[in-house]
């Protein structure tokens, strides 16, 4: 399958290509800047995950330029505790199953000069068209509890997690989501090396009958 979509202000969204590589590497240091080097995908991972889904890697081009992406595999549902480097094997993604019934995004982001204008929601929305191509289930995302960091001082991350359930913390990146459809599952800890979030991830499931 081949997914491209043209947005407002001529953005593209499609699937990413081998030349895509290099920037792809440069946008991750800028939209990921807390996260540990080793858990960073670079230049060969991308060009190595082309290889093993190409359906479900994505950018979004301004013109040539790389402003946003999103990589995925194909995966088979559970609860069970996982750290982003076992489930992206060490960023490979050799992880992907190819009769697996989700859709498991592994990362997703937006140059902060494109921010504000819906483009992660429309990669989430590009997603959920390549879940019902392929007859899958839906998404599974684990959310960055990026908020966490204003609250780190007062509270357990168990905590936050909690207030955020109850509605009475919002938090940027988990609350948007949820906000699309996704339905928080369980807290993962140690998912990541990240301090913004606590090390932490909040496991979701997005259906694929959601409209996004």
């Amino acid at each position: 399958m081949v997914y491209k979509k043209i947005l407002d202000q001529g953005l593209i969204i499609q699937q990413t290509e081998a030349q895509h590589a290099v920037a792809l590497d440069a946008l991750q240091r800028i939209v990921f800047p807390s996260l540990a080097e080793a858990e960073r995908m670079a230049e060969r991972h991308y060009l190595h995950h082309l290889e093993v889904f190409p359906a479900g890697q994505l950018v979004v081009l301004d013109r040539e330029k790389v402003i946003g992406m999103t990589s995925s595999i194909r995966y088979h549902f559970s609860l069970e505790d996982h750290t982003f480097l076992e489930v992206s094997d060490n960023l490979w993604l050799n992880t992907h199953e190819p009769e697996g019934d989700w859709l498991y995004g592994m990362d997703m982001g937006v140059h902060p000069d494109y921010r504000g204008r819906g483009l992660a929601r429309q990669l989430y929305r590009a997603r959920q068209e390549i879940c019902r191509q392929l007859g899958l289930k839906g998404q599974i995302i684990v959310g960055m509890p990026n908020g966490y960091a204003n609250y780190a001082p007062e509270m357990s991350l168990d905590a936050y997690y909690q207030q955020l359930l109850a509605g009475k913390i919002y938090d940027p990146t988990v609350g948007t989501q949820m906000r699309m459809g996704a339905e928080p599952q369980r807290l993962i800890h140690h998912y990541l090396d990240d301090p913004q979030c606590g090390n932490g991830g909040v496991l979701m499931i997005l259906a694929v009958e959601k409209e996004v």
